[in-house]
């Protein structure tokens, strides 16, 4: 199991854990929740989501369905995509077109995501130590983001001031 702890700016402190579960050649069951730790007392999960992940390595494209309870709202669907384009024949240096659509109990568009992000992976930046960085662009609402990750800890800013870390335990 994957296990994170997460700040977000003005959301407080969160404990992620993350199972996948091989369903078959080149696809998992991926299994998401997520507790407040801000919260006084037993916490409830702030955070449900169970995925259907299909993977095509040959197209470098990933798909997904799933459905996720957030914060005890009503049950939402998802369905998401993902395409790297590498520029390097190791795939250290690419991009990566992301899309995300969220739907309610009847299957009437809630929300859409997509982005276009330019990935660039340096392996032993330091001995031991790997890092990435991500700029990327969220299309829907238009806003410029930075991601930086070493390892365990990632870093992502955006341009309207908001800002999450994340440490992988």
């Amino acid at each position: 199991m994957e296990t994170s702890l997460r700040l977000r700016d003005g959301g407080g402190l969160r404990i992620h854990a993350k199972e996948k579960l091989p369903l078959g050649y080149n696809s998992l069951l991926q299994a998401h929740g997520e507790i407040d730790a801000t919260t006084a007392g037993a916490a409830a999960p702030s955070y449900l989501a169970l995925f259907v992940r299909q993977f095509y390595p040959k197209l470098s494209a990933n798909v997904g369905v799933g459905v996720q309870l957030h914060n005890g709202d009503d049950l939402t669907y998802s369905l998401r995509a993902k395409k790297a384009i590498p520029f390097t024949s190791n795939g250290l240096l690419g991009l990566n077109l992301k899309g995300r659509l969220f739907t309610d109990k009847e299957l009437n568009p809630r929300k859409r995501t997509g982005a276009v992000e330019l990935a660039w992976t340096v392996l032993d930046f330091r001995k031991g130590q790997d890092v990435r960085l991500k700029l990327g662009y969220e299309l829907y609402d238009k806003v410029p983001y930075l991601q930086l990750r070493e390892n365990n800890w990632t870093l992502n800013a955006y341009i309207d001031g908001k800002w999450d870390v994340r440490f992988d335990m």
